[in-house]
């Protein structure tokens, strides 16, 4: 008969061994955490506006694939969870970043380092070479990588980056994502040798994904300062959807010119460029809804061209605007509406604008600062069909001239 005493431990050796194998090599995938659904903010808007414009033509991730990522996650950004590991907060975060890049025409690329099985037994691994970038194409290499194993080697990763960006044209943003624990080889020195190799083309971004307490939090902030551009955050700064919203604005995007009538005011008089009809209104003038330097109140008797008293104070208030304008020159232009004749409007024009030309002069505004001009009913400016309307286009309006 056989001794069980003899079988036992050959049952244990088949049990544990296959185990003890899977544990050093690391080859076990991670299981998948339980994260919340991630709602991006749109900055598309803000890029089609002019508010922001694409500051990068190219962007490679370098992903911590090393055993150290196998740690549960004790940091701050994910509430929602309190067993996921280091390499699946990673993934997380930036699946959440891919989703907040706005439409912008980019190369993406993706490289891991570690050691083990998940890299190839390599010590870094070109996951996606540099190609055209599209959030699918990136999610679906970031689903790819499934485990993390063996050491810290993220020198060897920033070295073999070098190469990953020979063929890129245009600017460059890495993107690291690491604890920055246990690395092996000289992270500084190679993003050096980096900066000398791409100069301004390169800038380098961090996101530390540790505990508290842990040392690598050091080493991820100091790196971008030796690229001498870029930035460093945490995992907890990126996780919520203004912070990917913030992360993704200062590696993608810069400040751009805003272009839009509808919010730009020239001359600053209240009227936005594309309603304003008089853009170069003097600082202090009062503008009708159109922008324009109107004096609707001044008023002169019927077909008379003597200036009420009940005038006074706002021509003052024009006059105050020469004082603070000291090198503006304007033309008093008079309008009347269609009631008689043509000519009889033209004649009535030219003297009511004279008038006021005169008052000006009265009062302190030198006679080469100011010339008149009467148009009649030519110009009007609402319908002479009603009173209103006719109100309206007996007017005196002063016209700067450039």
């Amino acid at each position: 008969m056989n001794d069980p005493r003899k079988r036992t431990p050959l049952k244990l050796c088949g049990i544990l061994l296959p185990a003890i194998l899977a544990m050093l090599s690391g080859c076990a995938s991670q299981p998948l955490a339980s994260f919340q659904a991630f709602t991006p903010e749109d900055l598309n808007p803000k890029v089609k506006s002019g508010e922001y414009k694409q500051k990068v033509d190219n962007f490679l991730v370098i992903l911590d694939a090393s055993g150290s990522m196998d740690d549960i996650y004790f940091g701050a950004g994910f509430p929602e969870t309190s067993s996921a590991d280091k390499f699946n907060i990673e993934k997380e975060l930036l699946s959440r970043v891919n989703k907040t890049i706005p439409a912008l025409k980019l190369n993406s690329g993706l490289r891991t380092f570690g050691f083990g099985p998940c890299l190839g037994w390599s010590f870094t691994r070109l996951n996606a070479p540099l190609a055209a970038y599209s959030p699918t194409s990136f999610q679906s290499a970031l689903d790819s990588q499934e485990c993390s194993s063996g050491g810290s080697p993220m020198a060897d990763a920033l070295n073999a980056a070098a190469g990953d960006l020979q063929t890129a044209q245009g600017k460059t943003a890495i993107i690291l994502v690491s604890d920055g624990k246990q690395t092996t080889g000289d992270p500084h020195k190679a993003v050096e040798q980096l900066k000398q190799q791409y100069g301004d083309r390169l800038c380098l971004h961090t996101v530390w994904v540790g505990n508290p307490g842990e040392p690598g939090q050091t080493l991820m902030g100091s790196l971008p300062s030796i690229a001498g551009c870029g930035t460093s955050s945490s995992a907890g700064e990126v996780a919520s959807r203004a912070g990917a919203a913030d992360f993704v604005t200062k590696v993608f995007l810069k400040p751009g010119v805003v272009d839009d009538c509808s919010i730009r005011d020239s001359d600053g008089d209240g009227v936005n460029d594309c309603n304003d009809q008089c853009p170069d209104s003097p600082r202090g003038a009062k503008v009708n809804r159109k922008g324009c330097w109107v004096l609707n109140n001044v008023l002169f008797d019927t077909d008379k061209a003597t200036i009420k008293p009940v005038s006074y104070p706002e021509l003052d208030d024009a006059a105050r605007v020469f004082e603070v304008n000291p090198g503006l020159r304007v033309e008093v232009d008079g309008h009347t509406d269609s009631r008689a004749s043509e000519a009889h409007n033209l004649d009535l024009s030219q003297r009511r604008a004279e008038a006021v030309r005169d008052y000006f002069i009265r009062h302190g505004v030198a006679p080469n600062r100011l010339t008149a001009q009467g148009f009649g009913e030519s110009r009007p400016v609402a319908d002479n069909d009603t009173d209103e309307g006719r109100a309206l286009n007996r007017r005196v309006e002063l016209k700067v001239i450039k």
